[in-house]
């Protein structure tokens, strides 16, 4: 039977395609009982959502998914149950989004002088919040004629080695973990098997994140085979970890991730959601624009 919860979506407010109002009432829908609004490096939809979720019966767990610089590699946490007013929390996520706003600026820049003008403008056009993403700049070079659908893009235009890539620089893990945790929440390692890293790396960043405080691994994953499943289920209960469940949405555009269809959490998983209370953040949303 699939998970009522899904604790990794996206809105508007980072570089998913459905309003936080309209993603809460779409995921209610589908048969989903508690959601996380989890956009990138900002609590800005979470407001909206919680009126929505409010209206619509729904449970919603504010988060965010933190961007991390860590040995090379761009890493994703997602902190749950977060007080999206907490100061150090806008702070950091500030500073985040003032470098993600000059490095739209700069793949910009690049993709010009490899002969495609336009692109900073093409992919605002796209963003429907305040952050430009690299999904936006997929979005346009489709539109354009420059690739086919945007997992082309990505390979062609905007990884290591590519005309539109720029390395991230992020915030530390101890950073993140230290940001999510000021704001009592729970912080976990988002997609793991997305991340091309050996198994031995992996395991040294699951060491890392634990020894930080670190306490959950997103077990099940839009983008996580059966086999991935299990694997990270193995790798949560080495380490001590929790496990979470979140599609990772970002919107009806992509058919094969969609809300309310995950499946069962492992055997012998401890879930994410018994670490905490979260009728604690349900009214503190009042003033949540990052």
């Amino acid at each position: 039977m699939p998970l009522s919860r899904d604790f990794h979506t996206h809105s508007t407010a980072s570089d998913g395609t459905l309003p936080p109002g309209e993603l809460v009432c779409r995921a209610r829908e589908a048969g989903v009982e508690s959601l996380a609004l989890t956009d990138h490096d900002t609590v800005a939809g979470l407001a909206e959502a919680a009126e929505a979720a409010a209206g619509a019966g729904l449970e919603l767990i504010p988060g965010v998914e933190i961007s991390v610089s860590w040995q090379g590699c761009t890493v994703h946490v997602v902190g749950l149950n977060v007080d999206p007013g907490d100061p150090i929390l806008r702070k950091g996520l500030a500073g985040l989004l003032e470098y993600r706003a000059w490095r739209a600026e700069e793949i910009g820049r690049r993709l010009e002088r490899d002969g495609i003008p336009g692109g900073y403008e093409g992919a605002r056009a796209f963003a429907k919040g305040e952050l430009v993403g690299r999904t936006h700049f997929a979005h346009f070079l489709v539109q354009q004629g420059h690739a086919r659908d945007v997992r082309e893009v990505f390979k062609r235009f905007l990884v290591k080695g590519r005309p539109g890539h720029v390395p991230g620089d992020w915030a530390s893990l101890e950073e993140a973990l230290g940001w999510i945790h000021g704001a009592g929440g729970v912080a976990v390692v988002a997609h793991p098997a997305r991340y091309r890293m050996t198994r031995s790396k992996l395991r040294r960043l699951l060491g890392e994140f634990r020894e930080l405080g670190g306490e959950a691994l997103e077990v099940v994953s839009g983008s996580h085979s059966k086999d991935d499943c299990y694997l990270m289920a193995r790798h949560a209960r080495d380490f001590g970890l929790a496990a979470s469940a979140g599609s990772d949405y970002h919107g009806p555009e992509n058919p094969w991730i969609q809300l309310g269809r995950l499946p069962e959490l492992p055997p012998g998983c401890r879930p994410v959601w018994t670490l905490f209370e979260t009728e604690t953040h349900g009214a503190v949303l009042s003033d949540t624009s990052g």
